[in-house]
């Protein structure tokens, strides 16, 4: 055990300790700027050449007060300009936006790092994997929990069966979106932008998608119920949101997720024999909680906040890149939970169970 604890945040994943992924941003936003470009600078496989904006002045200033090379606009990104400056592209831009500028980097041979949830809509999530299925270029999804070592030391007790057999889950994310950013008129409130709407696209997903990593197994049939009661939310059928889900082998998944709730994050799975946890989950400080028989363990690493899960992410997919690894949440993962998504929404306004 002393070993395993001692080797907790090794990086199983990696193979390769040389080479650099050059990165442009786009979508230069509070999570780009503060969280993602310093991630990247901090990387060991990673630097930031690019930033793209709205307009070249305000990509140029961000680029000057962060000490980056150079700064284009969006229209000067989809002419091409600069792309021999960077190697990949990070996507951070409102949901709706990602696949104009997925098509783009995959035109320009240009790997893609695209926030999740990938797209607005199941469409638009399709088209992009086929753009960039079309150019051969690599297109991950930015799940960051699955390069954490505390899910991913879970995954591993998970398939050495510390549980026995999986039974159950329960994952909750929620957060007071209006409190972090005071402004009823922003993206994540319209539909247009958002998809198909707030709680479960931005925060619902990370219990979803952590909880296919963590068992290897999909969802099989949903059954979901939403509500929206505050004004700010009128546009949003998804304030509150709570969800059946069952995956493979009869495992039963209840998840919970919230934009206008106290901040709370956590996912529970147990099984035949032990119960693992993960307390605080999703919004970093990722804690791991061991249940099974008279054993009763917490593994805490204030360390890895949400920058250093970010750094974690980056220097993966550079990994990927340089030594030519397969990706493991590419396009077509993500793309299964988009139709996850899809489906939960699907189901809470008919009001009824529906199959994947």
């Amino acid at each position: 055990m002393l070993d395993w604890i001692d080797n907790y945040e090794e990086r199983t994943w990696q193979t390769t300790e040389s080479g650099t992924v050059r990165y442009a941003l786009l979508g230069l936003g509070w999570w780009t700027i503060d969280v993602a470009l310093p991630a990247i600078e901090s990387s060991e496989l990673g630097e930031v050449t690019t930033l793209v904006s709205s307009s070249t002045e305000k990509a140029t200033r961000l680029a000057d007060e962060n000490d980056v090379a150079r700064g284009i606009s969006y229209d000067e990104f989809h002419d091409g300009e600069a792309s021999d400056e960077y190697d990949a592209v990070y996507v951070g831009t409102p949901n709706a936006y990602h696949l104009e500028y997925v098509e783009t980097a995959a035109d320009l041979d240009k790997a893609v790092l695209c926030e999740k949830p990938m797209e607005a809509t199941v469409e638009r999530a399709e088209a992009m994997v086929e753009a960039c299925e079309a150019a051969d270029v690599p297109l991950m999804i930015a799940y960051r929990m699955q390069t954490d070592p505390a899910v991913r030391r879970a995954r591993e007790l998970i398939a050495d069966g510390f549980l026995g057999e999986p039974v159950s889950v329960y994952g909750h994310n929620s957060q007071p979106l209006l409190e972090m950013i005071p402004d009823p008129d922003q993206w994540r409130l319209d539909p247009d932008l958002s998809g198909y709407g707030t709680s479960v696209m931005d925060l619902g997903i990370y219990s979803i998608n952590t909880t296919r990593f963590l068992l290897g197994r999909d969802p099989v049939s949903v059954h979901s119920e939403m509500a929206s009661s505050h004004e700010a939310f009128a546009e949003m059928p998804d304030e509150r949101a709570s969800s059946l889900l069952v995956f493979e082998d009869d495992v039963q998944m209840i998840s919970t997720s919230s934009q206008n709730a106290h901040e709370d994050t956590h996912l529970k799975i147990t099984g035949t024999a032990g119960q693992i946890e993960l307390r605080p989950a999703f919004h970093g400080e990722c804690s791991l909680h061991l249940s099974r028989g008279d054993l009763s363990i917490t593994i805490e690493h204030d360390s890895f906040d949400a920058e250093r899960e970010m750094e974690e992410e980056f220097d993966y997919f550079a990994d990927r890149l340089l030594g030519d690894e397969e990706i493991y949440p590419d396009g077509r993962h993500g793309l299964q939970d988009m139709r996850i998504i899809e489906t939960l929404h699907e189901s809470a306004e008919r009001g009824e169970p529906l199959d994947l």
